[in-house]
This record gives structure tokens, sequence and C-alpha cells, in this order.
């Protein structure tokens, strides 16, 4: 796909692997739509330029994501190209506590609504948008979602985390031949371990210790990397149905 002048959706647009995306594709000269729950930073919007427009989303929301594509699609055109980055952490709940008390119901439920529910709810919404379009170069356009390591390799206490996160590598292949013949392809990525604004938080030696585990390279995933490849999946045109690490050949321990 060529992305000069192309309208792209980035869910979670406003801050980390989202930002990042942003950025690659305005400088690849697409135009950009923002869908975030949170508003870019004062003064972001300017700095990205004129093609990009945010607008307040609720990715679990059928109503809100629709309206967010009405006003994309208005200010950008159709759109051809949607990276769906938007989500939430697990909250590291164990099924059966120190008590033996089992985990919360609400807790599984709440990340599995925004993590999965939510991801199937762009993916399906954001495929409509781009099946209206008429084929260029034999495609109408491209999805790129996001899951995690977690998915393969999930730690103690991330089990609704890693049940979300599992489910959307599953839905990758089955969504890209679903959609073959609309002409639109779907690729997953599942990133490791990255420099988030959750990880800035923590202390320098545990970031430290998190980058030793890396076997290369050894540091943190930085939001570029994510988006390097982002925008690769949207432009290589046989790349179809693909979960791919991004995770420097890190393997989580149990916990």
């Amino acid at each position: 796909m060529k992305l000069a002048s192309t309208s792209a959706l980035v869910t979670g647009g406003a801050s980390g692997l989202g930002l990042a995306t942003v950025r690659r594709l305005v400088a690849a000269g697409a135009k950009v739509g923002i869908a975030d729950l949170n508003p870019p930073a004062d003064g972001l919007l300017d700095e990205l330029g004129g093609g990009v427009v945010y607008v307040k989303t609720d990715i679990a929301d059928e109503t809100s994501v629709i309206e967010a594509l009405d006003l994309i699609e208005d200010a950008n055109g159709p759109i051809r190209a949607a990276v769906h980055c938007a989500g939430r952490g697990g909250d590291r709940v164990r099924i059966l506590d120190r008590d033996g008390n089992p985990g919360s119901l609400d807790t599984f439920s709440e990340v599995i609504r925004i993590n999965l529910i939510g991801t199937y709810n762009v993916l399906r919404l954001a495929a409509q948008r781009i099946g209206r379009s008429e084929p260029v170069d034999g495609e109408r356009g491209a999805i790129v979602l996001t899951a995690s390591v977690a998915a393969f390799d999930g730690q103690i206490g991330q089990t609704s985390y890693t049940a979300a996160k599992a489910a959307v590598h599953g839905i990758t292949l089955v969504a890209a031949r679903d959609l073959a013949s609309r002409q639109i392809r779907v690729n997953t990525i599942a990133p490791g371990v990255f420099d988030t604004p959750m990880l800035a938080r923590l202390r320098d030696d545990i970031r430290a210790a998190l980058e030793a585990t890396v076997p290369h390279p050894s540091r943190l995933g930085s939001p570029d990397d994510y988006a390097h490849l982002a925008v690769s999946l949207l432009e290589n045109s046989y790349v179809n149905g693909e979960t791919i690490r991004l995770d420097g050949a890190i393997r989580m321990q149990p916990r």
C-alpha cells in the first residue's frame, strides 16, 4: 500500500506506540485520524500538522467508534489503513489469592472488554470502511492489530491479559482469510518489554534488570520500533495473516 495521501486510523494514537505510529505515518505522507480516550498533549496536533485530527473514542463502544470514523473520514477522506494500539494492561490478579479466594470476575471481564471486545469492534468497523473503497494495486487496504508476547508466554497473574492477547493472535489469521475476498489484509504485532509510560515509572535498577532479560538487543523496545514495523506491515502487500513477535528474542519467565 502506498501511504502518501492515504487516510489512516490509529487508535491509542495520542501517546506511546500509537503516537510513534502516527509520526511514522505522517512522515510517509499519510493523513491520520487519532482515536483515543485521552487527548494528545498540548501543542501536539499543531506539531504533527494539518493532516492529523483527534477524536475522543471508547474503542469498546460501537457508537463511539462509528462517530470517530465518521469525523475522521469527513476530515481526511475514506480510510484505507488502520493500526489498533489502544488497550490496557492487566491487573496481576491470581486465579486464587493467598487465602484461596477466587480472583475477581469483574476485573477479568473488564480486561477482556477493552483488549478483546475493543479490538474486534475496531477491526470490524474499520474493515467496513476500508471495504467501501475501490481497490488500488490489487488491495483496498490493511489493518494492524496489537497483541503481546503474553499471548505466548503469559506470566502468573496475567490470566485476563493473556486470554485477551492470545485471542487477538487467534483472530488474526481468521480475519485475514475472512477479509481476503474484500482485498483487506490483517496482521498483528506482539510487542515484548517496551519503554512505555508505565515502565518509565520503574526504578532504574528494575528497568536495567528488564533490559538484561532481552537477548539482543539488550534494551527495552522503543515505540518507534513498533511504529516502524506497523508501517512496514501496511506497505508490504504480501504480508497477511501474521502475528509477528517484536521482542528481541525474549521469552518471559513464569513470574
